[in-house]
């Protein structure tokens, strides 16, 4: 008997298998019944028993043995519902893969035991092989992307859930300062103030974090503006706010446009406070502005230590610090300072790169004066 044929006259007993194996995957704590664990197998092996009668050319089977099989088309497929399901219902990834090595071996024992091996059962054992690979390819995609899904809705459920209490804080402790102004207490009630704002900054980060990947893309106001200005405004609050760190500004050539000014100012504050914390504290920060035919440059230079290209390749990767975070006391940070910067210029249709040549590390970035 075929392995197709022995796969549909058998789907009652590998689906036992499957289900038995799958109670023991199970997270802890949480019970399911046959019908739940059972869900998407069955139309899986439906998938599996078409592909293996699917005439197939040595090309299209190396392709899928190779790992490039042609995306699938048309409705999901029951193994892309499969992984989302185990996502939703808390299987690890490790789980759900486990459940189709666990499948592959169940329908392998039940037929090598049913039948001696036929002509064409090597060629049915590879076959089948590749579709659940093809399958697990299929599940762990939609898994993966489950997952994350549900990682950026708790993020931003947090922060939006964070805000109300830190307003308050910000609030109440703004009062204290000018109500306690120039007596012995006014230096702590301006600590509360700093450390308020700057859990705000952290909060509102998360949340600029968590929408632009759950939106596909950070959204923006764009007015017709004077970068100059707005940024010549951004670095003299940094000087007030960084006293022992020296910033320069250059601005050259024609640099207003249509942009949103207060974006471009939050990228700049975050490049400059990247390199005042992790830059030499002795060396000067310097921003310049430059005014191109159809763009603008904007560029942020410090001297420091070298970054490797490993470093340079995961810089504006969401959710990390830079790699001398901790001996320079870095503990308040997200690390979503530089993947802000990279959404920010995304959003406007322009990019950012980074370089680290000679002791210095260049961030720069290029914004469009018009979208096309």
């Amino acid at each position: 008997m075929r392995l197709a044929d022995f796969i549909q006259a058998t789907t009652e007993r590998i689906l036992d298998d499957a289900v038995e194996f799958a109670i023991t995957q199970a997270p802890a704590g949480v019970a399911f019944d046959e019908k739940t664990l059972r869900n998407d197998i069955p139309l899986i092996l439906d998938a599996i028993v078409l592909d293996l009668r699917t005439a197939q050319s040595s090309a299209q089977q190396r392709a899928k043995a190779e790992g490039r099989a042609p995306a699938r088309v048309g409705p999901e497929s029951a193994a892309t519902s499969h992984g989302r399901a185990r996502a939703d219902d808390g299987f690890g990834v490790n789980q759900m893969i486990a459940e189709y090595r666990a499948l592959r071996a169940s329908v392998l024992r039940l037929w090598a035991a049913d039948q001696t091996l036929a002509t064409g059962s090597i060629e049915d054992m590879i076959r089948f092989n590749e579709a659940i690979d093809q399958a697990v390819a299929e599940s762990l995609l939609e898994f993966s992307r489950t997952v994350e899904s549900w990682r950026q809705v708790f993020l931003g459920a947090l922060g939006h859930d964070l805000r109300g209490p830190l307003s308050a804080v910000i609030g109440t402790a703004d009062l204290l300062v000018e109500r306690i102004r120039d007596t012995p207490h006014a230096r702590q009630a301006e600590r509360i103030l700093s450390g308020g704002v700057q859990l705000s900054r952290l909060v509102d980060g998360l949340l600029d974090y968590s929408k632009s990947t759950l939106g596909g893309g950070m959204k923006l106001q764009r007015v017709a503006c004077d970068l100059g200005e707005a940024i010549a405004e951004e670095i003299e609050l940094l000087r007030a706010g960084l006293p022992e760190a020296s910033i320069a500004l250059q601005v050259e050539g024609q640099v207003r446009g249509a942009f949103d000014d207060t974006r471009v100012r939050e990228a700049i504050h975050n490049l400059v406070a990247n390199a005042a914390k992790y830059g030499d504290e002795r060396a000067e920060i310097r921003v310049s502005l430059t005014g191109q035919t159809d763009h603008v440059l904007i560029a942020v230079s410090n001297a420091g230590e070298p970054l490797s290209g490993d470093a340079l390749n995961t810089l504006f990767d969401p959710l990390r610090r830079g790699s001398n975070a901790a001996h320079k006391g870095e503990h308040t940070s997200l690390g979503l300072g530089l993947f802000l910067v990279r959404e920010i210029a995304t959003a406007h249709g322009g990019d950012v790169t980074a370089r680290s040549e000679d002791g210095t590390t260049t961030f720069a970035i290029t914004l469009p004066r018009r979208v096309a």
